[in-house]
């Protein structure tokens, strides 16, 4: 039988052999871990290393690859830039050759009109002065008839009355506007 007349701290204390045995299971258990499990694990650590290292190597191949194709990109872009400038600046150039162009083009076109003009201007003048010394010729004939009291007959006389008389209608407005300027001043 158990006496328990033990002091209270021997209570707490493990036997010789427990302790004893205790270590040797201790001893045998790590031993079975050394050799079964740690190995396995090594190995399942090993791999998942590898697997790890291949993964950073993959990412650090793409990461290089990602820079080229970056700076691939940027040449190509500054490449499109300069070259989207230099359509720009042919585009102003060539708009600037047009408006000049169009521009030259309406002003000859303009002269040409006035041209045109002047000379449909000049052409009814001719007309008017010329319907006028004939109804002016007519009028003439017969008021100078009047004046005179007697017909001309003869186409010569009633050309050179005509002829004076247009001659000195056209003086008539010369001397007005030489007598218009002397009063203007």
């Amino acid at each position: 039988m158990l006496t328990f007349a033990a002091s209270g701290m021997d209570l707490f204390l493990p036997k010789v052999y427990d302790i004893v045995w205790s270590i040797v299971i201790l001893i045998i258990l790590a031993l079975f871990f050394a050799k079964v499990f740690v190995p396995k694990f090594g190995k399942v650590f090993d791999e998942r290393a590898k697997r790890i290292q291949g993964r950073m190597d993959e990412a650090q191949k793409a990461e290089e690859e990602a820079e080229k194709a970056k700076r691939k990109y940027e040449d190509k872009l500054a490449t499109a830039n300069s070259e989207a400038s230099q359509i720009r600046d042919d585009a102003r150039h060539e708009a600037s050759h047009i408006v000049s162009d169009a521009r030259s083009k309406a002003e000859s076109l303009t002269r040409q009109m006035n041209e045109n003009a002047e000379k449909a201007i000049s052409s009814q003048r001719e007309q008017a002065i010329n319907s006028l010394r004939g109804e002016l010729g007519s009028v003439a004939t017969q008021l100078a008839g009047k004046i005179i009291g007697k017909e001309l007959k003869d186409d010569q006389s009633q050309s050179a009355m005509i002829d004076s008389l247009i001659s000195d209608m056209e003086k008539q407005p010369a001397d007005q506007a030489q007598e218009d300027g002397k009063s203007a001043q």
